[in-house]
């Protein structure tokens, strides 16, 4: 069957189990777990169209036949109804899921770690390291809560070693010109945090810089490009940061009114309440209107860096203001 640049092959595992024993029905789905396999109907399982996955299939169906069920695996498109970006975002959902446990999981070691032992805090990174492989390899479209947990558990595996894992994964200094005069791609549709990525880009680190907009699953970036805010980029998501946090850390801006304006765009993007200001609210109202309006991303980030240098110019106002007081 051929893919065609509005359609995406899958393959399908439709199955009935035999109603005893009850371990089997348990194990042939915890089996479709370990696979990464997502359910679209009763009873049939979906994996993206690749070798790997046509080989467990076949190894799955094999066993429940064994076991006295029925299996046929299809090779297949979805033409209506159920179309391929709900698939993906079935497979999104389910992984975001272990992304999240997995993070959770590393903030609480994180903040029990002074209680432990070298070689308890040793063994439970690397057992949390061990789970994150697992899932890394069923997730197949790189769900967002993938880049917060590898962030947490690399900053578990650098205090091992006494190292800072923000510093760790810089390659050198804005002084030294590497980030001037780049091009910064990140995903298209861009929301808060790619737009106040982006106006900190411009205005703070790389005033020459150009902004490619892209589909972020499976970009490959070009010599030259630098990603923000997206899979596997240069600048995104670290540990409980967004990245307009981390372009803050890793450049070294120690302002003021920038901090402000990266406890505002944390709240609103991450949406853990940490820092509670005022102003968050309105910016949220603000920001929002951008991102559902019919503005491309040029014009997003256009009119987003009219409400972001109006927010920095109040505060530090308020920051010259207060020293005088």
């Amino acid at each position: 069957m051929t893919e065609t640049a509005d359609t995406r092959t899958w393959f399908l595992l439709l199955h009935q189990l035999p109603p005893q024993p009850a371990y089997f029905r348990v194990k042939i789905w915890r089996r479709l777990q370990a696979l990464g396999a997502v359910a679209v109907k009763n009873s049939v399982y979906a994996l993206p169209a690749t070798e790997a996955a046509l080989e467990d299939f076949q190894w799955l169906a094999q066993e429940i036949v064994a076991g006295g069920g029925e299996a046929t695996i299809l090779d297949a498109r979805f033409l209506s109804g159920l179309g391929d970006a709900e698939v993906i975002g079935l497979f999104d959902v389910a992984r975001e899921a272990d992304w999240n446990e997995i993070a959770t999981e590393a903030r609480q070691l994180a903040k029990a770690w002074r209680e432990l032992s070298t070689d308890e805090a040793r063994t439970r990174t690397e057992r949390l390291g061990r789970r994150a492989d697992k899932i890394a390899a069923i997730d197949f479209f790189g769900a967002a809560g993938r880049q917060t947990a590898a962030a947490l558990i690399a900053d578990l595996e650098c205090r091992l070693t006494g190292g800072d894992h923000a510093e760790a994964t810089m390659t050198g200094t804005t002084e030294a010109g590497i980030w001037r005069n780049r091009t910064w791609v990140t995903r298209r549709n861009v929301a808060v945090d790619r737009i106040a990525s982006a106006w900190l880009i411009r205005r703070f680190i790389d005033p020459q810089a150009r902004f490619r907009f892209v589909d972020g699953r499976g970009y490959k970036p070009e010599a030259g490009e630098l990603r923000f805010d997206m899979f596997e980029g240069e600048f995104t998501h670290e540990g409980d940061r967004c990245t307009f946090e981390t372009l803050l850390h890793r450049a070294g801006l120690d302002d003021a009114a920038l901090a402000a304006i990266a406890e505002i765009v944390h709240d609103i993007d991450l949406k853990d309440d940490r820092y509670g200001r005022p102003e968050t609210a309105g910016v949220a109202t603000l920001m929002g209107a951008l991102a559902t309006g019919s503005l491309d991303d040029d014009a997003r980030l256009a009119r987003g860096a009219d409400i972001l240098d109006g927010l920095y110019d109040a505060f530090a106002a308020g920051v010259k203001k207060g020293k005088r007081q």
